[in-house]
């Protein structure tokens, strides 16, 4: 096994040390194995789907961020064609969610979702989606 190291803010590792209590875990070293393990499948997933979709990206954001309302303004008019419905809220001072609905390939709607987490000030992204043809 390797040794790495890694500089994470006060706050999330507050909260990665919670959740690996309240799930009985022993050892941080191993919740973090295990994290990264769902977060490679999560993206190998999403890697394989094919076809027509239909879909919702829900995205939290830091709303006084500089640029990030311009940036997601100019992503979701580039994937116009893919982009159905967009609702923002917030959720108090600091943050604002948004839910995109999206149908088309599912490559175009992956890199409207990859183009979105790559935004600083974007907290987190978060792509549910079902084949167009036949939901079940």
């Amino acid at each position: 096994m390797m040794r790495i190291s890694m500089s994470l803010p006060k706050n999330l590792l507050k909260e990665f040390d919670e959740v690996l209590q309240d799930r009985g875990y022993n050892s941080r070293s191993k919740g973090i194995r295990d994290a990264l393990k769902d977060y490679i499948l999560r993206y190998q997933w999403m890697r394989e789907m094919e076809g027509e979709r239909t879909g919702t990206i829900a995205v939290i954001f830091e709303y006084h961020y500089t640029g990030v309302l311009e940036y997601l303004a100019d992503i979701q008019h580039e994937f116009r064609k893919q982009i159905k419905a967009v609702m923002r809220m917030d959720m108090g001072e600091k943050y604002c969610q948004e839910v995109i609905v999206v149908k088309g390939d599912v490559q175009d709607i992956r890199n409207l979702t990859e183009k979105i987490k790559r935004l600083k000030g974007v907290e987190h992204v978060k792509l549910t989606s079902t084949t167009s043809e036949n939901p079940p």
